[in-house]
């Protein structure tokens, strides 16, 4: 069994796989991670790996109490990927946005791939059905949004997400849930209509945790999968096995 754990820039994420199947999901918080995974090695004491992913403040070391139990793999840009990296510079693309993009080649092969990560920021990346990395765009998220009107400006409030009422907001927190939320769906269907103009056919792969609450309002039709991530370490643990 293999416990997969996504360290996101405000929670981390953990499922448990068997073969690829998974068995049980889990979210926490950073200062709570190590009691959490203590639990869940607990609950699935057949678990004989630990995949991580970070791009939040957790490294290696971090993990090493659970060394005499478990086998760590900590993914780094000098892991074996699936895909050719194009991106003109390598070493600064996310650790996170690496693992998708093998989760898209894996699971989707021979075509052309857009995943599209809507989470703390809102990410987007290319693999063409080459299986070469082409890039993508990194714009904020839907809190990130919430925050900044908040933050530098006087006197709006800070919000919770919220769905509008209408596409014209008739007071001010109606105003920022229409703009937030209503922005931030005409920006992804957006760049999927400029998409293409490029390519006349990909998968659109939709992940992150606000992937479900944006998923019905998209125009285009995606694949959504809040759990793509944790599914994609799986998949790559199970490549990086076979090609080791």
């Amino acid at each position: 069994m293999l416990l997969a754990i996504d360290v996101g820039n405000t929670r981390i994420k953990g499922a448990v796989f068997e073969n690829n199947t998974l068995l049980g999901h889990f979210v926490f918080l950073k200062k709570d991670f190590k009691k959490n995974i203590e639990n869940i090695l607990k609950e699935f004491p057949k678990v004989a790996d630990l995949a991580v992913a970070s791009v939040g403040d957790l490294e290696k070391n971090d993990f090493s109490s659970f060394d005499e139990r478990v086998k760590i793999h900590f993914i780094s840009h000098e892991n074996h990927f699936p895909f050719t990296n194009l991106y003109e510079t390598p070493k600064t693309l996310g650790i996170d946005r690496m693992v998708l993009a093998s989760g898209a080649v894996l699971q989707f092969p021979k075509q052309h791939r857009l995943i599209i990560d809507a989470g703390t920021c809102i990410t987007y990346d290319f693999v063409d059905q080459e299986d070469n990395y082409l890039g993508g765009a990194i714009s904020p998220g839907l809190r990130l949004r919430y925050e900044a009107l908040h933050n530098f400006t006087a006197k709006l409030p800070l919000l919770e997400l919220g769905s509008p009422k209408n596409i014209i907001g008739n007071s001010t927190s109606e105003s920022i849930h229409s703009g937030v939320v209503n922005g931030a769906v005409n920006e992804i269907d957006g760049f999927i209509n400029d998409y293409k103009q490029y390519y006349s056919k990909f998968t659109i792969i939709l992940t992150g945790g606000d992937a479900v609450f944006l998923a019905k309002r998209l125009k285009n039709t995606i694949f959504a999968n809040s759990n793509f991530l944790l599914e994609s370490l799986s998949h790559l643990f199970q490549y990086k096995i076979k090609n080791d």
